[in-house]
This record gives structure tokens, C-alpha cells and sequence, in this order.
């Protein structure tokens, strides 16, 4: 809301004096006394007042100004109702209190005293201006563009309201009278270059793209060397469907300013559009080669690319746009961010996982950055990375429980026992709130205890898993399969191991599972049945070396042998091997 400044000069002064613009005042205070104010109508004209009435009238106002400086406006307010009581009629009085009003955000109470103030003083330029604002804030546009136009031609030199008049308009969508009123400044002004361009975006608006394109080009010939005017000219032609012209412009401001990467970026548009894609891959690597595209720009752009991966007809160039982006900001840990982010869904993993610890070494506060580099180091199966950076990431996350969970997973792979145990129920604690992670710790600790021989909490582990989730795959194997080799409650592992071979026929592993709990019960036909399922799959040393000990139980001891020396040079099978192989015998 526009404040006007208070312009009285003489304090000791007999005569009332005209106002000007009051300062800007606390929007808290002015609330405060609007309640408080006492609305006040426009009494009818009173005859002229006597000296002793016009004296007491005098200081009145000017008490109501000293509280008004204070910004105490209902003290204001009140001195100057009782000033007015004497004196209705003077001019200054009137657009005083018109502005105290204003001040008390009551715009409706002030409204009859500023056209009080406007009739009996048609000569003062800030009596309209607060008229025009006292109907602008009631939503009365039409009244205060009147404003405007009064105060215009009642006032001499007063034509650089006519801005203020074109704004209130396009507030409004008025835009024909937006317009017109740009003819006036320009009829009193000459050609300015706002007056283009705001004509130019009216244009747009009225969806004149032709209009919009000839203003266009008056800009372009007033400024012949401002790029900004070819680049703007250049998406009008491309809207227009006018690519030829638009790429013509294009290569204009390139030859004012080479190496201009938004002409490069707008151009690579333009050819993909005509189905040149070398020439628009071309361009749009020159762009990212450029520093002076901003590395935020670069990083929407390369977004855009990755929302339409996997594809392998932009995979190519993509790839080559991180690698640009990285070279022109070797600084910004976003660039290599948004390098990994692009490179794993490309399936370059050991690439994107150095990035991302490229980018965490300049920026190490990103959660998410964090999150994706033990994912990485998860599915490349480096447990020793694993380790190393979930325990960096816990450094600065220490109440994320995900890092706890590949910690402790990661420890679990190197047969770090106890302290895959110690994170797993660490971070068990901080998940208690989410049932689904919890299931997972708890999956996981299963196969901890069970490595440590704490078979009572590996089973608990294992069943608030099963309680959780029936189906899951992970428990219903291991557990199953702990169950055989420590040879306990064998009906229930086969139970287990039983449906997953159901749901999941073709899984060698399963298969395997299976096999072995029939083999610990004694059904080494039903075993071997299952075994040969499993080594159609897969010939895993564990499945093959199951194969020949199942072999072995039913009298074949030389197929036995076969398969043992298989599973040996295919490695990763059990202890025993050697003296099975050696002496032809089983050992458990």
C-alpha cells in the first residue's frame, strides 16, 4: 500500500496547510486502531467558520499531526474529526483525515473525504493519487483510473502517471486500455524500450503472436546488438511454427555472442524438432561445454533425460552431457550428483558410485547421495565398501536406520558376527515405528544369531519376521535350511521349504533347500528328486555337492565321487570336500 509522505511546514502556523505523502507505518498498530476508530460520515457544508472557531480548528489539526508522526492514528483520527467538526471544508483536513483512514486499513471512511479534498483543492497532486489508492484498495478500478485521468488533466506536468494508470489496467486484463495508454506515454515520452516490450507480452497474452513478432522486431532494430531481444524474437518465430526464421535469429545473436549456450540449447530444440538429432546433440554439447550455462540449468536439463531413461537412442548423448556438465563444474557436488543419479539407471554402476562419492566429498550433508552409494555398493557385492561407507554415512546420520541396516548387512557378509548383530539391533530399535523395516532387520538378524549358534533369538528373529510377512522368501529359506542343518524341527522346515517350491518352481536354490531338508529326514529319493530339478538350473558347487551326497545315501558311490570333484573345481563348496573325495566317504 503506498504511504504518503507528511509535508507540513510551518508547526506554529495559524492557517491549516496542505498535506503531502505520510511514511510507510506498522500494518500491527494500524489494525489495532482500526478497531478502535470511530467512523465518521461527511457532514453537509457548514458556513463559514469565525476567527476564534478557524483558531481552535488550527490546533486541532495540528495535535491530530503530532499523534499522527507517532503513529498513534486513533489519537490522530479523533483530533482531526474534531477539527473537522469546525472546519469541513478546508481542503487539507479533508485528505488528512482521508489518509488516517487509509492508515486504519477503512479505505470505505476515507473514500468521501479525499473527494472532498480533490473538490475544493483540484490542483493537488497527491489528493488524487490517495484517491486513486482509496478506490484500488476497495477493488474499484474503473473509479481509480478516473483518478488518474483527472488528476491528469487538472494538473499540469503530470504525465508520468500515466504508468501508474497502465498498471492499474493490466491489473484489471484490460489490456486494449493498456495499450492506448502506452500510445499516450509514447505520444509524450518518444519510443521506449518497456514500452516494446510491454506491449510485446499483451500481446502474447491475447494470444497475438503476429503483434507480439512486429514488436519484436522494433526492439531488434531500436537495439540491434542486445541478444536478449534475438533470443526472445527467436521462441516467438518457433511458436509461430516459423523454425527456419527462428534458427536464422538464432545464428544472428550467435554471431554477436558465439558460443552463446541458450542459442545453443534453443537451437538444439529447434533441430530435434526438424528430425536433425546429430546437428542437435551437436548444439546442445556446445552448451554444456559453456561455464556460462549455470549449473542448475545443466542439472533440469539432464532431469528431463533421466525421466525418459532407459532409452537407448538419447542414453548415448546423456552420458556425454554428465561428462560436459562435470567438466565446466569440476566444483559442484550437484554435477556429479546428477552424473550418478543418470549413470546408475544407464546400469554404469561403478562409474555412478564414484561420482557420487566425488560429490559427497565436496558436499557430504545430502542424505539421499549417501543412501544411493551403499545401494551401489550393495548390488556390486563389495561388502568392504559396504562397511566403510555406511559407517561414514552414520557419522552424519546417525539416527537413519537404513545405514544401520547395510552396516550391519555388510558386516554380515565379511562374517562380522557380533558386529552385524550390534548395528542390526541398533537400528531394529530406531524402525520400531515402521513395521516393513523392521521385518527386514529382523530378517537379517536371523542370520547373524544363527552364524553366532544364539539359535533362540535367531528362531524369535526369524518368526516376528514370519508373523509380519508368511511369505517371505528370505526366512522361509534360511530358516528352513538352519532348521535341517541343526536338524530340529524338521516337519516345519519341510512346511516351509515346501511352499516356497510351490510358489517358486524354477528357483535352484529353493530347490536345493528343499532337497536338503528331505535328505535330513531320510527321503533321499524325494532329495535327489529335487536336486536334479535344482542342477537343471543352476550348478552351483553347494546344489552339486548335495547331488553327490544324496548319491552317497542311496548306495552310488562312484556317481557320488563324480559330483563331489565337480563341485570342488566349480568351488565355494563345503570343508569336507577334500576328505570326501579322498576317501570316498560321507562327512557331515
Amino acid at each position: 500500500m503506498t504511504r504518503f509522505r507528511n509535508i507540513v511546514l510551518a508547526i506554529c502556523c495559524l492557517a491549516l496547510v496542505a498535506t503531502g505523502e505520510s511514511q510507510a507505518q506498522s500494518k500491527k498498530k494500524r489494525a489495532k486502531a482500526k478497531k478502535e476508530a470511530a467512523q465518521a460520515t461527511v457532514p453537509a457544508t457548514q458556513p463559514q467558520p469565525s476567527e476564534q472557531e478557524q483558531q481552535l480548528s488550527e490546533a486541532l489539526f495540528l495535535d491530530g499531526l503530532k499523534y499522527f508522526m507517532l503513529e498513534d492514528y486513533k489519537q490522530a483520527l479523533g483530533f482531526f474529526q474534531k477539527a473537522y467538526a469546525v472546519t469541513p471544508n478546508n481542503a487539507a483536513l479533508n485528505y488528512k483525515l482521508a489518509e488516517t483512514y487509509l492508515l486504519l486499513d477503512n479505505p470505505k471512511a476515507g473514500l468521501p473525504f479525499a473527494q472532498s479534498a480533490t473538490t475544493q483543492n483540484p490542483k493537488n497532486t497527491y489528493y488524487y493519487l490517495l484517491l486513486a489508492q482509496l478506490h484500488t484498495e476497495q477493488k474499484q478500478y474503473t473509479e481509480a483510473a478516473q483518478a488518474y485521468n483527472d488528476l491528469m488533466r487538472n494538473v499540469p506536468d503530470t504525465e508520468q502517471y500515466l504508468f501508474n494508470l497502465a498498471e492499474l489496467y493490466l491489473s484489471q486484463s484490460k489490456y486494449d486500455d493498456a495499450l492506448k495508454t502506452y500510445d499516450r506515454i509514447e505520444k509524450r515520452y518518444g519510443a521506449l524500450e518497456q514500452l516494446s516490450m510491454n506491449r510485446q507480452q499483451i500481446y502474447l497474452r491475447q494470444k497475438n503472436v503476429g503483434k507480439a513478432i512486429a514488436e519484436g522486431e522494433k526492439l531488434i532494430a531500436a537495439n540491434p546488438t542486445e541478444i536478449r531481444y534475438l533470443l526472445a524474437q527467436a521462441e516467438l518465430y518457433n511458436a509461430s511454427k516459423k523454425t527456419d526464421i527462428a534458427i536464422e535469429t538464432l545464428n544472428q545473436a550467435l554471431r554477436l555472442e558465439p558460443g552463446n549456450p541458450f542459442a545453443h540449447l534453443m537451437l538444439a530444440d529447434l533441430y530435434r524438432q526438424k528430425g536433425s538429432l546429430a546437428e542437435s546433440e551437436k548444439q546442445v554439447k556446445q552448451a554444456f561445454a559453456s561455464t556460462d550455462l549455470d549449473i542448475d540449468t545443466k542439472v533440469r536439463i539432464l532431469v528431463d533425460f533421466i525421466r525418459q531413461l532407459p532409452n537407448p537412442e538419447i542414453e548415448g548423448v546423456a552420458l556425454q552431457l554428465v561428462d560436459l556438465t562435470i567438466a565446466s563444474h569440476p566444483e559442484e557436488a550437484k554435477a556429479y550428483a546428477v552424473a550418478g543419479d543418470l549413470q546408475t539407471i544407464a546400469g554404469k554402476k561403478e562409474m555412478a558410485r564414484g561420482n557420487y562419492l566425488k560429490a559427497v566429498k565436496l558436499d557430504d550433508s545430502h542424505f539421499k547421495i549417501w543412501q544411493q552409494i551403499v545401494l551401489l555398493d550393495a548390488e556390486l557385492a563389495q561388502s568392504d565398501s559396504l562397511v566403510i561407507h555406511s559407517e561414514k554415512a552414520l557419522e552424519l546420520f546417525p539416527n537413519q536406520a537404513v545405514f544401520w541396516f547395510y552396516n550391519g548387512t555388510g558386516h554380515l557378509i565379511e562374517k562380522n558376527f557380533a558386529k552385524a548383530v550390534k548395528s542390526l539391533e541398533h537400528g531394529k530399535r530406531l524402525s520400531a515405528s515402521e513395521p516393513e523395516l523392521a521385518a527386514q532387520f529382523n530378517a537379517q538378524l536371523g542370520d547373524g544369531y544363527n552364524s553366532l549358534k544364539e539359535y533362540k533369538k535367531s528362531d524369535e528373529a526369524y518368526e516376528a519376521v514370519l508373523t509380519h510377512d508368511p511369505d517371505n522368501e528370505h526366512v522361509l529359506n534360511n530358516y528352513s535350511y538352519f532348521l535341517s542343518l541343526r536338524g530340529e524341527q524338521l516337519p516345519k522346515a519341510k512346511a516351509m521349504a515346501q511352499r516356497l517350491v510351490q510358489k517358486h518352481p524354477a528357483n535352484p536354490t529353493y530347490l536345493d533347500t528343499y532337497a536338503w531338508v528331505l535328505y535330513k529326514m531320510e527321503d533321499y529319493n524325494g532329495a535327489l528328486k529335487y536336486l536334479e530339478q535344482a542342477i537343471a538350473y543352476s550348478e552351483d558347487a553347494a546344489i552339486v555337492e548335495h547331488y553327490g551326497d544324496v548319491l552317497f545315501k542311496l548306495g552310488k558311490r562312484d556317481e557320488a565321487v563324480r559330483q563331489w570333484e565337480k563341485a570342488k573345481l566349480k568351488g565355494e563348496a563345503s570343508a569336507f570336500i577334500d576328505r570326501k573325495i579322498k576317501e570316498k566317504k560321507l562327512y557331515e
